[in-house]
Parts: structure tokens; C-alpha cells; sequence
């Protein structure tokens, strides 16, 4: 590494079943890989989309995001929301990307509402291509958008990984609607009554 050349940090995040390379640079996460990915997959990502950046392995610069996304895949709502993200792409990918970050958390949209999103209704299948493009799976929730028919579309974690986290929201929502409703329950006079 020569002095004054940027970094790409990296990490691995080695949580329950979840198994994912981490990278950033000092300004913002801009990868995490698919499960189980060898080094050598984020190695040719960064050397295409981080020329001249040197890749390091320090855990503590990455800690904030393996805190967050662990957090989250233990069914944590809203860590992800304080992601800051450097991402690389075309206009239209990046527009796409931005789009998928107003999903809301525990939803999921079809390809066509995406594109409605973006702006560009007519570009289904483009927008298509730059939600498979995304190379911050998680914490640009393209896990979250699914076919017109409700069916589950292909995914570049896989769909294994796809099921799990739509589950995982699924199952953090309800737990968290499960304690609202017990919030609003008050006791009088030695019965249950909701406020």
C-alpha cells in the first residue's frame, strides 16, 4: 500500500448462519457479499469498481457495520436505517438502489412498482438488471422486491438467503405489532383493558 491510496476496508461477518464479506471505504458501506462467497469474489468486485484502492482487513473499522447488520439479523428494525452507503453505478442503478431504500421494512413490492419509483415505468426489466447489479445486498433491501404475482424472483444472495430475510422481517413485525398491542393494555380494576 503506497501512501495516500485509498482503502477499501473489509471484514468477515461470521453471524449464526449468516456468512458475508463486508467492505467499505471511509465514506460508507459498498459491498456485502452473497453467503459463504470466497475472498476472491470481493477482490474482482472492488478491483472493477475500486481501482486503485487497497483492499484491508481491519474489523474494527468495519465494526459499526457488522454491529448494524447484526443487529438487524437478529430481528432489529431499524438498524439499517443509520447505514451510510458509498455506491457505485450509472445513474439509473444508483436512482433504482435509492428506490429500493424506501421499501419500508417487513414489505415487499413488485419489479413494476419499483420502476414507478425510480421514475422510469417503462423500464421493468432495467430496473430489473440494476437490482441484480446491487452490490449491497441487505442493506439495500432488494430482498424485498418480489414478482407481480406475489411469487419470489431470483436474488444474488440466493434464494434461500432472499426466504430468510423476508421471513426475518415478516417475524420481527409481527413480534413488534405482538408488543404494541401489549403496551396498550392497562389494568383496571383487576381486569385487562386496552387504552
Amino acid at each position: 500500500m503506497s501512501a495516500g491510496q485509498p482503502i477499501l476496508y473489509y471484514t468477515w461477518l461470521n453471524e449464526k448462519q449468516w456468512h458475508l464479506y463486508i467492505a467499505a471505504t471511509a465514506d460508507g458501506l459498498c459491498y456485502v457479499s452473497s453467503p459463504d462467497q470466497p475472498l476472491e469474489d470481493l477482490v474482482l468486485w472492488a478491483n472493477s469498481r475500486f481501482p486503485g484502492y487497497a483492499l484491508v482487513e481491519d474489523r474494527e473499522q468495519m465494526l459499526a457495520y457488522t454491529v448494524a447488520i447484526t443487529q438487524y439479523l437478529d430481528g432489529a428494525v431499524d438498524t439499517l436505517d443509520k447505514i451510510k452507503h458509498e455506491l457505485r453505478g450509472t445513474p439509473f442503478q444508483l436512482a433504482v438502489w435509492e428506490a429500493l431504500c424506501r421499501i419500508p421494512y417487513g414489505q415487499t413490492v413488485s419489479y413494476s412498482a419499483v420502476a414507478e419509483m425510480a421514475g422510469r415505468p417503462d423500464a421493468v426489466r432495467a430496473v430489473g438488471a440494476a437490482i441484480g447489479a446491487n452490490p449491497v445486498l441487505i442493506t439495500i433491501p432488494c430482498h424485498r422486491v418480489i414478482g407481480k404475482n406475489g411469487s419470489l424472483t431470483g436474488y444474488r444472495g440466493g434464494m434461500a438467503m432472499k426466504q430468510q430475510l423476508l421471513q426475518l422481517e415478516q417475524s420481527a413485525n409481527h413480534s413488534n405489532d405482538k408488543k404494541e398491542a401489549e403496551q396498550k393494555t392497562v389494568e383496571v380494576n383487576g381486569n385487562a383493558a386496552f387504552v
